[in-house]
């Protein structure tokens, strides 16, 4: 019999093998260094347990003991304040603000488009072009720190790298232009927090010589 998540003393994650906002709380999970049981979902036929905890029956959900959270970025900003080291959020207020204000912007336009791509049909070569001029017009806050606006990686990081990740699977090529927002990514590709992070379904988005 499957224990309930209710029941559980472990951190456990609900998660789809293969969504950006899945993979982004995966991901502040592992650069956390925490240990979580990961539950796998098809998004067409959630288990009850998670119908149970989250009306939504959305993901990721997290669930702490008696607690229950869905929506990313409350689950991230949850586990960055849970598991304080290291820290994945600027200490000053204007700081923090501006890279919460950042993931919100790229959730409206760059996840909005990796959807479109994602469903196929006559509006996806449209999106794959917008989502590329979106993706070179951010060109210049690559290159004006190590991270993404930041000197040290943030929970802004854990949803921009996996973008990036997919973007041979989704039909993107930066091109030389698009060369600052590669080089960002292979040295987040490149730590054991990443790798931990995905799936076996994420890892075979790129060709291995790829990520090696």
């Amino acid at each position: 019999m499957v224990q309930s998540a209710r029941s559980r003393n472990i951190l456990t994650l609900y998660t789809t093998v293969d969504g950006i906002q899945c993979h982004r709380a995966r991901l502040v999970l592992a650069a956390k260094g925490v240990s979580y049981e990961r539950v796998l979902v098809d998004p067409a036929k959630p288990p009850e347990d998670l119908i149970d905890l989250n009306p939504y029956a959305s993901t990721p959900t997290l669930v702490d003991r008696d607690l229950t959270l869905f929506d990313a970025s409350v689950v991230c900003e949850y586990i960055d304040e849970r598991y304080p080291h290291p820290p994945l959020m600027p200490i000053d207020p204007q700081s923090r603000a501006r890279l919460r204000v950042a993931a919100v912007r790229i959730e409206k336009d760059w996840l909005t488009e990796v959807d479109i791509i994602r469903a196929g049909g006559r509006t996806e070569a449209a999106a794959r072009k917008r989502l590329r001029e979106y993706l070179i017009g951010t060109v210049p806050l690559f290159k004006a720190s190590k991270f993404f606006l930041n000197p040290e990686m943030s929970l802004v990081d854990c949803l921009v790298a996996p973008v990036i990740w997919r973007l041979p699977w989704l039909g993107i090529d930066l091109g030389r232009e698009g060369k600052p927002i590669i080089d960002y990514g292979e040295r987040i590709f490149h730590s054991h927090g990443f790798a931990r992070s995905m799936t076996d379904q994420e890892k075979a988005m790129r060709p291995l010589h790829e990520h090696e």
